[in-house]
């Protein structure tokens, strides 16, 4: 007589979490992201994302995973702690440093996070959009600043540009929500100009014209004066004051080639009339 397969017992003892039937009834798409918010069995709202091998299942606030790493909420939150305690401690953060596992663990963090917000930005839920793209921002300053490598500190930069325009659209979105259509371009612009700074920065600024995310700003600016009042020449030359005053002489001259560019499309509203 053959002996019992002790499997057998382990096997019966297991709950079942088989999830075929859930991905029977939410179908892959694969040209396109499918996301959708659940309550949970616990009662707290959760984001779904559609794989083609499954789904990929976050927490709608906090950590995705759910996780407390140390008891906080994250672990860029635990070493901002860390940092504070230490310049409370020598009166100042001059070697506070992050070892190449801390910022690997910060890394797979922020992917968290970039998943989540990508989902939030389908669902059109740009309050957590731009609460995880900040978030994600603190981060990489957080590594470009503490990193013990050189390697560490840029690895999450290349990344910059596209979460800057990511934060900006939500910004931009929540503004048009709201009807704020000149707030919603401030976003846009500035955005453009901290990726032409941070690719000045970093000697890439020949890059600037290329840039899939600024192409994709300008577009979306160019979208948002359509809906602004009738003249937004005003409010232009309210910020380019602003910039004379700050001293920020090259975007003042910017604003001012904008309030050119308007005034020429006027004149020419008004001779084809």
């Amino acid at each position: 007589m053959l002996p019992e397969n002790p499997m057998n017992d382990i096997r019966q003892s297991m709950p079942v979490m088989d999830i075929s039937r859930v991905l029977e009834q939410w179908h892959y798409e694969p040209d396109r992201i499918t996301v959708r918010k659940i309550t949970g069995e616990d009662g707290r709202k959760k984001v779904q994302m559609r794989l083609d091998l499954g789904l990929l299942q976050m927490e709608d606030t906090g950590r995705p995973d759910g996780k407390r790493p140390y008891g906080f909420e994250s672990l860029l939150e635990y070493h901002e702690n860390r940092c504070k305690l230490h310049i409370s401690e020598r009166g100042s953060d001059a070697t506070f440093k992050l070892g190449a596992d801390e910022c690997n663990q910060l890394r797979n963090e922020a992917l968290q996070y970039y998943y989540r917000y990508l989902s939030l930005f389908h669902l059109e839920d740009y309050e957590g959009v731009e609460r995880d793209t900040d978030r994600n921002l603190r981060l990489f300053n957080l590594i470009g600043k503490y990193a013990e490598t050189e390697e560490d500190r840029l690895s999450l930069e290349r990344y910059r540009p596209y979460v800057l325009m990511m934060n900006a659209r939500a910004k931009a979105n929540l503004a048009l929500q709201r009807n704020r259509p000149i707030e919603s371009l401030h976003f846009v612009e500035d955005a453009i100009e901290n990726i032409r700074e941070f690719l000045r920065k970093n000697d890439r600024e020949e890059y600037f014209e290329q840039s899939g995310e600024v192409l994709y700003l300008q577009e979306l600016a160019a979208e948002i004066r359509q809906v602004l009042p009738h003249d937004p020449r005003e409010e232009l030359r309210r910020r380019m004051k602003k910039a004379v005053e700050q001293e920020d002489y090259e975007l003042a001259a910017r604003l001012r080639d904008e309030i050119r560019d308007l005034e020429g499309s006027n004149v020419g509203e008004e001779r084809e009339g």
